[in-house]
């Protein structure tokens, strides 16, 4: 009989021998995109960290290379008062990772303790901290960041993380309260109640490991939201513009007429940077949800015997194999 291979979407996935424990394992470092995104967030967590030592000058060091454009003495080129783009950028680094990644952290920690918290709980604290959410959801995010900001003077690093964290953990809660809330009423859960477990164990021992991928997610994405919430409050002159990082740089380019002026290196090279870190955070993510989503975990396990059969799948669509209807009478 001979048969026809389609790709359907919604549909169940190729069945193939279940794979071994070492591939599941390892599942996660077998993903091409997810190692990508990896490799190039951790190119620029080693710049952040190594910056002051590998910076070729002093970023507020004025020269008479007057908006040079790059050469071999400046990479990046120079300013309209000859300071060094690249090492302005190189020092920008860490400040831009290190408030991303706190405001992550604490937005991440909010929204668990909100939403495993509504979720498991019920009744009138489901109803009170579920209220809360929805009053967060429905507030403009950046502007409210842009309020709080302007009206703390001398907003350093940590105000500005902390400002990002309150605005944006919201939609993390409501995530995570709906999958505990499916979660609460599953076998494993019920049969830890009746041993007597306590509500903090069973949280901590059979809720919260199976939404460590979901807490991974919403993780990474508040981080982008972060890259993107720090650079515009910096690019708007809303936060210190003494203190460099990539939304500094542009804001000097811009107040200089930096493209009008033909130095198009001010604005492209932390453009650039910008860019490959919301790549990279992109690609984490598509990783992550190729590990969770049985449909697409399936078909990175069988990526090779699908390979073989001469079956491409795309994003959105499993690869599935049955009978032609002509073959089925």
């Amino acid at each position: 009989m001979a048969a026809e291979i389609i790709l359907e979407p919604d549909t169940l996935p190729l069945q193939e021998a279940a794979p071994s424990g070492r591939k599941r394992r390892f599942l996660w470092m077998r993903n091409a995109k997810a190692l990508t995104g990896v490799a190039i967030l951790a190119f620029f967590v080693v710049i952040a960290v190594v910056g002051e030592w590998i910076a070729p000058y002093d970023p507020d060091a004025r020269s008479s290379d007057l908006l040079q454009p790059p050469s071999w003495e400046h990479w990046m080129g120079t300013t309209h008062m000859g300071q060094d783009v690249m090492s302005q950028v190189i020092l920008g680094t860490r400040s831009v990772l290190l408030i991303a990644f706190v405001a992550g952290f604490l937005a991440t920690f909010i929204g668990i303790v909100v939403g495993i918290t509504a979720g498991y709980v019920g009744g009138v604290g489901d109803e009170g901290l579920s209220a809360l959410s929805n009053v967060f959801l429905v507030i403009p995010q950046l502007p409210l960041i842009i309020i709080i900001a302007g009206l703390l003077p001398s907003a350093g690093g940590l105000t500005v993380a902390v400002v990002i964290a309150i605005t944006g953990w919201a939609w993390g809660a409501r995530v995570l309260r709906a999958q505990t809330l499916s979660l609460r009423k599953r076998d494993f859960v019920e049969a830890a109640r009746a041993n007597g477990e306590s509500t903090w164990r069973i949280i901590l021992s059979e809720i919260l490991p199976n939404l460590t991928a979901m807490i991974a997610a919403g993780f990474v994405g508040t981080v982008s939201f972060a890259v993107l919430s720090q650079i515009t409050l910096s690019f708007i002159g809303i936060t210190p513009t003494d203190t460099w990082n990539w939304g500094t740089v542009l804001y000097w380019a811009q107040a200089q007429l930096a493209l009008q002026r033909g130095a198009w290196w001010w604005y492209m090279f932390p453009g650039v940077c910008i860019a490959l870190v919301g790549i990279s955070l992109t690609l984490i993510n598509f990783g992550i949800d190729e590990f969770v989503n049985p449909r697409l975990r399936s078909t990175g396990l069988n990526a090779k015997t699908l390979r073989k059969r001469g079956i491409r799948p795309r994003i959105g669509f499993t690869p599935v194999v049955h009978e032609a209807k002509e073959d089925r009478a």
